[in-house]
């Protein structure tokens, strides 16, 4: 595996653990700071401007909608993205979930 495809590979697993974690939360929804420490939990070291990168392109797929607060973004589950989380919708990008 190249660095390149590798770099792929944790960005596409990095938006399916934020998606993830959304369908957990009561809302389904969480600020990108909270998001952040949360792909930290799962492994991922990912800087803030990651995380809002990844929201934006999750937003673009339909996957959550972003609304911006000041210094974070909010980010709100769709119900594509919970399909795309729980594995009944494949989404190129997004990885799928494991069995």
């Amino acid at each position: 595996m190249t660095t390149e495809s590798f770099a792929e590979y944790l960005r596409h697993d990095i938006r399916l653990v934020i998606l993830r974690v959304l369908v957990e939360l009561p809302a389904y929804r969480a600020n990108s700071s909270v998001l952040t420490m949360a792909l930290e939990r799962f492994g991922h070291t990912a800087t803030r401007d990651q995380v809002k990168t990844e929201l934006r392109w999750l937003e673009e797929q339909g996957l959550l909608s972003v609304e911006d607060i000041g210094a974070v973004l909010v980010a709100t589950l769709t119900e594509r993205g919970s399909d795309a989380a729980r594995g009944r919708a494949r989404v190129p990008g997004v990885a799928r979930p494991g069995a």
